[in-house]
């Protein structure tokens, strides 16, 4: 089945760096345009980035030249590297499959404080 383990996150001082990870499997995953999303406290899951098999990036305005997407289809992993970090990114930060999202991880939690 479905299955993705997100890790990496951890606590961080406004300005800081994380890279996070996941790990993939039970999909095919190079052909999947793979997506990262999070969610904060009392607010919806939203996509944060994605990425084509052929490496294409999109990225949300909230988070444009600060984060950075890349795949590693060997690895059947995503990894999102996220400079610069705001209060604002405090979140729990997921992998999925975008467009076919399903069977959400249990995420990493990303914590901007100072």
């Amino acid at each position: 089945q479905v299955q993705f383990v997100e890790s990496g996150g951890g606590l961080v001082q406004p300005g800081g760096s994380l890279r996070l990870s996941c790990a993939a499997s039970g999909i095919m995953f190079r052909i999947y345009v793979m997506g990262w999303y999070r969610q904060a406290p009392g607010k919806q899951r939203e996509l944060v980035a994605h990425i084509t098999s052929g490496g294409n990036t999109n990225y949300a305005d909230s988070v444009k030249g600060r984060f950075t997407i890349s795949r590693d289809n060997a690895k059947t992993t995503v990894y999102l590297q996220m400079n610069s970090l705001k209060p604002e990114d405090t979140a729990v930060y997921y992998c999925n499959m975008y467009g076919s999202e399903r069977g959400w991880g249990q995420g990493t939690q990303v914590t901007v404080s100072s």
